[in-house]
């Protein structure tokens, strides 16, 4: 993997505690929404190419705001 920048294009995928609906995407960057319910919990996976880490940022304190507890964030591919 090349080295990343904070201001460069990447895929990240962001696992968020409960169920967002498919509405979500159009608040959250037109982030893809796949739910996963399973046990012990059911999650939301959010998978989607941001700008850069200021978008990111700005998706996980929507996330927070919105009060869905963030289970981890993963890059899936930088450019």
């Amino acid at each position: 993997m090349s080295r990343l920048n904070m201001d460069c294009p990447a895929v990240y995928a962001i696992r968020v505690q409960g169920i967002l609906d498919h509405q979500w995407s159009d608040i959250l960057a037109g982030m893809q929404i796949l739910v996963a319910r399973g046990e012990p919990e059911t999650y939301t996976q959010l998978v989607g190419e941001l700008p850069d880490q200021a978008a990111l940022l700005g998706v996980v304190n929507s996330l927070f705001n919105f009060g869905f507890p963030i289970l981890d964030v993963r890059l899936m591919h930088g450019h």
